[in-house]
């Protein structure tokens, strides 16, 4: 035998019929504090300073590549042009 119990309620009357505390409030107020602190931590972030410290050797690379490539185009205007004279 097989039965099937369809029930039509919204998530608030569910709560309220199975016990359970309204935490919405408290809910609402954690939200807002989280919202507030991540505000303040993009404000204080450095973008070039948090990279160099996740990569300190692949932003060596990469300006390393870029004069390359530049040197590579006849662009470059660092210590290369120097050395060929």
């Amino acid at each position: 035998m097989k039965v099937t119990i369809e029930v039509d309620c919204t998530p608030e009357e569910a709560r309220r019929f199975m016990g359970l505390p309204d935490v919405s409030a408290v809910q609402d107020r954690m939200v807002a504090e989280m919202e507030e602190k991540m505000r303040e931590a993009m404000n204080n972030i450095d973008p070039e300073s948090l990279l160099k410290q996740w990569m300190p050797g692949a932003m060596q690379g990469f300006e390393q590549m870029q004069k390359a490539f530049w040197n590579q185009m006849g662009m470059g205007g660092g210590t290369a042009d120097k050395d060929k004279k």
